[in-house]
């Protein structure tokens, strides 16, 4: 069998295992190892010489701790009630519209996704915090269960992001202006699942009842028992990009001061701050593992030339840069129906990256094009979470939501779906939207 053969068979066992529940880990270690070792004719010394560097290699990438502070970070929030104060503080200046409380609870995950990092922390946090409010002015199930979904997702698109803590390791793109590119999408984002609450309540009044009034002094104070989290964010994102601290330093800081002002506002006591350890540990285990999985993977793939034949026969074949781009971008949202976003990540990225920057697309430079495709992939990636038939996010708030049946919420992420997509082609044909604030603060 030739290279390209052998690395199409990678991929064709790598499907099966995951239709048959193999972890994502497991399942690309393994299927790295057999390519390894059919590339090299089955001689098992260069194998198990790859083998002893291959951990310390990955794992000894000073970059990585970043990874468990953000988890940490978003534990101390989840742990802490934070969420519960930053619902009521969007609630207050915007509830009494209509729609308004749906509109509060995106705002709310906007918020917490700023300190979370993880979609689905987001959506199983907010959830709880918002059904039972949505439920009680009687909003319908699928407007809230669609809208908390959705919103889920803006844990991953709002910066600090693990996904993209990830992508700039393996391109070696700078973390800071990363989480710099991806606050105007995630701002646009948010926006757009408002504008879909709006409509939805213009068409069917019923189904998005306007809440009470508050009083000015009582959004004051909710404004102002967020101000340390908002605090936080500009600390861990200015501090990166402003050149103050690197990202390792930066997240150890907003860790700290997540701990802190969790347990001062009084929601964390002891075993909240343990139980925000072993999360955090747990979690990091679990990614390296992956990564783990996807260093081996990636190196079975190198020797079978798959990854750079594919570039080169994309370049030669006259096929559109944007035509590439979309199949590229659909190949994501339909990878997104067998596994996560990280997973997703780790796979692709190095086949399709040098398939990418390969390409020219309005003009940009090889740094620019970086940067604007890491932020793609991860509005692709996160439709994989409110997308049928797996949409983790959706299965996590219908739990929450017992009494809303699993197809009402499918149909209420529906608009969702469709801000995304034009979020996505807007951010496609307008690269500028994205690198604006790299460019503008020194990118």
């Amino acid at each position: 069998m030739s290279g390209i053969e052998i690395g199409v068979t990678m991929f064709g066992l790598l499907l099966v295992m995951l239709v048959l529940r193999v972890h994502i880990g497991i399942t690309m270690f393994t299927v790295g190892a057999g390519g390894f070792l059919t590339m090299t004719g089955g001689d098992w010394s260069p194998f198990l010489n790859m083998l002893k560097n291959l951990a310390y290699a990955r794992l000894s990438n000073y970059d990585l701790a970043v990874i468990p502070m953000f988890l940490l970070m978003g534990q101390f929030a989840t742990h802490g009630g934070l969420s519960r104060a930053l619902f009521r503080c969007v609630s207050s200046l915007v509830g009494h519209w209509r729609g308004g409380v749906a509109m509060a609870s995106t705002g709310a995950c906007a918020g917490f996704g700023a300190i979370c990092g993880s979609s689905l922390a987001t959506a199983a946090t907010m959830g709880q915090v918002a059904l039972p409010e949505l439920k009680r002015y009687k909003y319908s199930g699928s407007l809230s269960t669609g809208a908390l979904a959705a919103g889920g997702t803006l844990g991953i698109l709002i910066p600090p992001s693990v996904p993209l803590v990830i992508y700039a390791v393996l391109t070696q793109e700078s973390i800071g202006k990363l989480f710099m590119a991806a606050v105007l999408p995630g701002l646009i984002a948010m926006l757009g699942y408002m504008l879909v609450i709006r409509i939805i309540v213009t068409l069917k009044p019923e189904a998005g009842p306007a809440g009470p009034h508050v009083p000015l002094a009582e959004k004051l104070r909710s404004v102002v028992s967020v101000m340390p989290v908002a605090l936080i964010f500009l600390v861990v994102i200015v501090g990166i990009y402003g050149g103050w601290a690197n990202p390792t330093e930066a997240a150890s800081v907003g860790a700290a001061a997540c701990g802190i002002l969790a347990v001062v506002s009084g929601g964390m006591r002891l075993e909240g701050v343990k139980d925000s350890i072993l999360g955090a540990a747990e979690a990091t285990a679990m990614i390296f593992l992956v990564l783990l999985g996807a260093d081996m993977l990636n190196t079975g793939l190198a020797l079978t030339q798959m990854p750079a034949e594919l570039a080169n026969w994309v370049k030669d074949s006259g096929l559109s840069p944007l035509l590439v781009l979309t199949a590229i971008l659909l190949i994501y949202v339909f990878l997104g129906c067998v596994m996560d976003a990280l997973a997703m990540i780790l796979l692709t990225i190095p086949i399709f990256y040098p398939v990418v920057m390969g390409l020219e697309f309005w003009d940009l430079s090889q740094a620019d094009k970086s940067i604007w495709f890491g932020i793609l992939v991860l509005m692709v990636v996160e439709i994989g979470l409110v997308h049928p038939p797996v949409g983790m996010n959706i299965y996590i708030i219908n739990r929450l939501a017992k009494d809303v049946p699993l197809s009402d919420t499918f149909k209420g992420v529906m608009p969702f779906l469709a801000s995304d997509l034009a979020r996505i082609m807007l951010l496609m044909f307008f690269p500028v939207i994205t690198l604006y604030l790299v460019r503008t603060f020194g990118g």
